[in-house]
């Protein structure tokens, strides 16, 4: 997986969005792991045009590169 930015407004990247959920202790659902996600980069709190693509990178990091704790 390469580096791209999601959120251009707050400069939020996948590794960022990365980052925090495999810091996280657990998950249980995709909208409270996108909480945490907004609560540590500030994402999507601009434009909002970022809240799709991050759900979608939570997602897919949650779903495929890692066993996240439910």
């Amino acid at each position: 997986m390469f580096d791209y930015t999601i959120c251009k407004c707050k400069q939020v990247s996948f590794f960022d969005v990365e980052d925090v959920l495999n810091k996280s202790e657990k998950f249980e659902s995709v909208e409270k792991a996108f909480k945490e996600v907004q609560e540590i980069t500030h994402c999507s709190t601009g434009c909002g045009g970022c809240h799709d693509k991050i759900l979608d990178a939570i997602s897919e990091i949650m779903t495929k590169h890692r066993p996240y704790k439910a």
